[in-house]
């Protein structure tokens, strides 16, 4: 079953959670996104000219839009990443498809039935809940950036659907997106004390770009030659995994309202993927 693709990816993106919450130990969340879409240029570059795709591309507005609201969700999902327990962060994240619904209706004029405004209730209900118990005062400023990440998540998402739409290939839109990554970070570490690179710490920025890339490449054949609403549905798994890895690593603990919240916001992320057909495969 194609469609079980999407676990792998899930567990490589919890995995590349996991090596950007112990680089954040050291390094600002510029430099780890400037490392992580650096190494990924290089992947994407290498595999665009394997494959013989040409550079050019006729849809710049739409492949600006989307490299830069997924530059924004990228960096403030490691910040949320730094900030927060790694569930709760990575729970926030993935609001996205709630958002990219009322993309859907705002910009594409997609006619929003009663059920898309109920998972949408579901949501923000889960989020509200997930706040409250899992978040101490001094957290609120990392809920709030992670569920910015979810909210410039389905921007990134709803201009892939448009890219796909006008039939742009999807390496040359990741392609684009690490590029405008790798300059618009590169830009944003001259904010931030640049820390030198150790053994260890390249094994670690290493390991983000690697898990991501890999992560990329079996969720697009998981929606490629999947069913949509399975390898949608299975996505959600990346909050359990990490869950796992911050309560096996980080001796994290998920009170029962956490629980009810994450279980709240994976419903109706569920729900709107289902209710909205979007195609998140080209997600970095």
């Amino acid at each position: 079953m194609q469609s079980l693709w999407m676990l792998a990816a899930s567990f490589c993106f919890a995995c590349m959670g996991v090596c950007v919450k112990l680089a954040a130990e050291t390094f600002s969340a510029a430099e780890i996104v400037f490392y992580r879409s650096a190494i990924s240029l290089v992947l994407m570059f290498g595999l665009v000219r394997l494959r013989g795709i040409p550079i050019y591309t006729p849809h710049w507005r739409f492949q600006i839009l989307r490299a830069a609201s997924g530059f924004v969700s990228l960096l403030l999902y490691f910040y949320a990443i730094a900030m927060l327990p790694l569930a709760t962060a990575v729970t926030l994240s993935y609001t996205s498809p709630l958002f990219l619904t009322i993309y859907l209706g705002w910009f594409g004029k997609m006619r929003l039935r009663r059920d898309m405004f109920g998972a949408l209730a579901l949501g923000f209900m889960g989020v509200a809940l997930l706040l409250q118990p899992t978040l101490r005062a001094d957290q609120l400023a990392g809920g709030l950036i992670g569920l910015g990440s979810g909210v410039m998540a389905g921007l990134a998402y709803y201009n892939v659907r448009e890219l796909g739409a006008r039939g742009e290939r999807e390496e040359r839109t990741v392609f684009y997106f690490s590029l405008f990554s790798t300059f618009a970070s590169a830009l944003w570490m001259l904010l931030f004390e640049f820390h030198p690179v150790a053994w260890r710490d390249a094994l670690l920025l290493f390991g983000v770009a690697a898990f991501a890339t890999l992560a990329q490449l079996a969720m697009t054949r998981a929606y490629k030659r999947g069913k949509t609403f399975v390898s949608a549905s299975l996505a959600y798994s990346t909050v359990i995994f990490a869950s796992f890895f911050g309560v096996l690593i980080w001796g994290e603990t998920l009170t029962f309202g956490a629980l009810l919240a994450i279980a709240l916001i994976i419903a109706s992320g569920i729900f709107a993927a289902g209710f909205s057909r979007a195609n998140p495969a080209e997600q970095d």
